[in-house]
């Protein structure tokens, strides 16, 4: 917090500061007993009619009375990582999209409208990655017409947590009454440790997803669109640690310049904690590396403690968390509708 040269607290941020990363320090309600203050860091997305709204690294918006105030101040963004890949989230929110294509796509400005007949969230809403070209209710009226016609809600996917994510037009979808739902999170960390590890089971590497693979897949009724979004990438591996009537365990990497992303891992439920996961990883990982890659990343929700578990001991961290946001209005959609 700023103190003065007195040794007060100051508040020295004003609305001006509105989109810069902040510090603030606000009183608690006396009636409620515990910690006098609260310490809030995030990006200052708005400071409105007395209420200043901070959206935290996680996505988290809080809104703060102005009249709690106590000390503020803008502080620089996050540092530079000290260990693994250093990227931006410009970069990877690139790399991401090009493993998980849509099968149509069209452009709003600097705005990718991407849809796959449903087929999971990312592949069925809007990469704002810069100006629409449209004031901002024009834009979301093109989006929504968009899905509508396709029989489709609208979905927006949005980042916060990093330098050059959106906590901004989260802030704006959220006044506009528009739903967030799964948050997660984009994870990364270097290759060449994971290509290391020991493989306790044999994998089978292969360019296509055959039909054993996608016994294991958690993901029932496939369509052929889903088959085109699994099958899309730069270069894509699918792992098979065979099993009895279906994989012990399953994965996929696309390779893309120095990045290798790994999705779709997983186990029998009846074989987990043997290793099949890290094997399935470590064999997908040689591959990469042999193509040139030496940067690894991965999403991961994060209500996934195992996941979460079994990354970080592999050297992940993460690096931003990404959500989608839902028009108003509509319902929740059923089926596969993950991340």
């Amino acid at each position: 917090m700023e103190i003065s040269a007195t040794g007060r607290l100051e508040v020295r941020i004003t609305a001006a500061d509105v989109g810069k990363r902040v510090s603030v320090r606000r009183l608690n309600d006396p009636a409620r007993p515990g910690e006098k203050f609260t310490d809030t860091v995030g990006v200052l997305a708005s400071w409105d009619d007395g209420v200043l709204v901070i959206t935290r690294k996680s996505g988290e918006t809080v809104r703060i009375p102005e009249s709690s105030l106590v000390a503020g101040k803008v502080v620089p963004s996050a540092p530079a990582r000290r260990r693994g890949p250093a990227a931006s989230y410009e970069e990877l929110a690139h790399v991401s999209t090009r493993a998980w294509r849509p099968v149509e796509s069209e452009r709003l400005g600097e705005w990718e409208l991407r849809a796959a007949a449903g087929f999971t969230r990312r592949a069925n809403s809007v990469l704002p990655l810069g100006d629409p070209g449209l004031p901002l209710d024009d834009a979301l009226s093109v989006v929504r017409r968009w899905y509508g016609e396709r029989g489709l809600p609208a979905y927006i996917q949005t980042a916060t947590g990093a330098e050059g994510t959106q906590e901004l037009l989260c802030a704006e979808l959220e006044r506009r009454g528009w739903t967030r739902e799964v948050t997660a999170e984009l994870w990364i960390g270097a290759l060449a440790p994971l290509a290391d590890r020991e493989e306790p089971a044999e994998v089978v590497l292969s360019r296509e997803a055959d039909e054993a693979w996608l016994a294991r897949y958690q993901r029932k009724g496939l369509s052929e669109v889903a088959l085109k979004v699994l099958g899309s990438g730069p270069s894509v591996w699918f792992a098979t640690v065979p099993g009895e009537e279906a994989p012990a365990a399953i994965g996929r990497c696309v390779v893309d310049g120095r990045w290798a992303g790994f999705a779709a891992v997983e186990v029998d439920p009846a074989l987990r904690r043997r290793g099949l996961a890290s094997a399935v990883m470590a064999a997908l990982a040689g591959r990469a590396l042999e193509e040139g890659a030496s940067a690894a990343w991965l999403q991961v929700e994060t209500d996934n403690a195992g996941a979460r578990e079994l990354y970080a001991g592999m050297g992940f961290s993460a690096h931003h968390a990404y959500h989608h946001y839902r028009e108003p209005g509509t319902p929740a959609p059923s089926g596969n509708r993950s991340p």
